[in-house]
């Protein structure tokens, strides 16, 4: 999916965007692509600079009119400071931050006594593992989410712009409480950041043998690892009391666990002498199963079931390329695409999932046209 360019605008300029990190920048991208006045202020020069080169917008000028809309992309350990003044500086916009907390937020600026009538806070669910403005993407939020969060002062002009600004990027707009929305994202992101995290530090100190044996499923769970410390450290700290119950819950999970496992691992320990333990190994994995069917499919709702047909692909210039080409040829929708790299190899595995009743024609198709597929 991307940005329709060719879509009427409901935001209008001059915005100004405050922080060209990876949010920052990909709004000002998105707002300008679509012709909307974006100004860029930044703490940093280079970034400041960095964010105008690509295109998110321009710097602040002598003679600009008043802005209408402030948007703060810093991180939560100073956000609350950044729209508070944003608020002080521009009396007639309304404000508000990309922050992924948010009553941490709200709680320290009415405890500054801000004017909560013109502040909305959000939080856009999109990001890469990249970050700054050299990663930003003008359609880095089409069809995710965007998490609009009254104020409980907050006035219906500015919760519409917040919301007309979420729409021209593309995201889709959700209204939530603020505190709901910290409980939402300590399940669905901050923990899993931290899980991530977990796995990957055992890798540190692992053998390279081990290593080598590297497959998609570790890809797959230690990709988030890669984050910026940094940032993750503040997010974290800002959500502590709704990550820390999240964590318990599943030490309480990891004790069961591992008293299962101990028993298993007794001398002469087999399926009639650990009662019990491996029930609670089949329900970590079953409970595993469950949670995953409830992740929203690519269009939100019920996910869908598909069927995947696994092309062996040489790991050459345009043949990842060439493939899609293919699929497309053969009148088949591409739903997802996973890519596993064989270690030692000179070749690929493309995992295309198409729906059901699609499988066998693609199959057909591809081995037609001289690709080698994985049974």
């Amino acid at each position: 999916m991307s940005l329709d360019d060719s879509a009427p605008v409901a935001t209008r300029g001059p915005v100004r965007v405050v922080g060209t990190g990876l949010l920052g920048a990909s709004v000002g991208l998105g707002l300008s692509t679509r012709g909307v006045d974006v100004v860029l202020w930044d703490p940093s020069r280079t970034a400041l600079a960095l964010a105008r080169d690509v295109g998110a917008g321009r710097l602040p000028a002598p003679d600009d009119a008043p802005v209408t809309l402030v948007v703060v992309a810093a991180p939560p350990d100073v956000t609350a400071d950044v729209v508070l003044a944003e608020l002080a500086a521009h009396p007639t916009a309304v404000v508000t931050d990309l922050a992924s907390i948010k009553g941490h937020v709200l709680d320290s600026l009415r405890a500054a006594g801000a004017d909560l009538t013109r502040y909305v806070g959000s939080h856009p669910m999109a990001g890469r593992e990249k970050t700054g403005p050299a990663a930003a993407l003008p359609d880095l939020f089409v069809g995710r989410p965007w998490v609009i969060t009254d104020s409980g002062e907050s006035s219906r002009d500015a919760l519409l712009a917040v919301r007309d600004l979420a729409a021209d990027l593309g995201a889709v707009p959700r209204s939530m409480d603020p505190r709901a929305h910290d409980d939402a994202v300590a399940v669905v992101s901050h923990v899993p950041q931290v899980a991530a995290s977990l796995v990957a530090m055992r890798l540190r100190d692992a053998p390279h043998a081990a290593l080598d044996l590297s497959g998609q499923g570790l890809r797959d769970v230690t990709r988030v690892a890669a984050s910026d410390p940094t940032l993750w450290t503040s997010i974290l700290a800002a959500n502590a009391e709704a990550v820390a119950a999240v964590l318990v819950a599943m030490r309480a999970d990891l004790d069961l666990l591992i008293d299962a496992l101990d028993q298993a691992a007794q001398p002469g320990a087999g399926p009639e002498t650990v009662p019990g333990a491996l029930g609670v190994l089949a329900r970590t994995l079953a409970g595993g199963n469950a949670g995953v069917a409830r992740i929203p499919g690519k269009h939100g709702g019920t996910p869908s079931v598909y069927a995947v047909v696994t092309v062996l692909v040489p790991d050459a210039p345009g043949e990842l390329a060439r493939l899609l080409t293919d699929v497309g040829a053969a009148g088949v929708n591409l739903e997802d695409l996973q890519l596993e790299h064989s270690s030692g190899r000179p070749v690929g595995m493309a995992a295309i999932s198409v729906l059901p009743g699609r499988a066998e024609h693609l199959q057909t198709e591809l081995t037609a046209r001289g690709w080698r597929l994985a049974s």
